[in-house]
């Protein structure tokens, strides 16, 4: 395989901190932006993910879960969904 330069011009945050999350990976920026080309090029699609931060209403919610789990206040395990409706009917 033939390598070829590719030079782009990017925000100078936006490559500081792209280059932290790829060596957190232990991976070279340039070969993330090198995998991305090839999957662009191979399917012939885009692909973007955006995450959504967490907000404090959910990390509340994510705390009282793993409180309820800690306690094993949780509910039984159902051997169909009629089983699982049913109990929910019944709270």
């Amino acid at each position: 395989m033939k390598n070829a330069v590719l030079n782009v011009k990017v925000d100078e945050d936006i490559k500081k901190r792209a280059y932290a999350v790829a060596s957190g990976f232990g991976i070279p920026l340039s070969t993330l932006v090198g995998a991305y080309l090839t999957e662009l090029a191979e399917t012939g699609q885009i692909h973007f993910m955006a995450s959504e931060p967490m907000t404090k209403k959910t990390e509340k919610i994510i705390e009282q879960i793993e409180a309820e789990i800690e306690q094993d206040k949780t509910s039984e395990r159902f051997s169909s969904a009629d089983k699982a409706i049913k109990h929910l009917q019944e709270l």
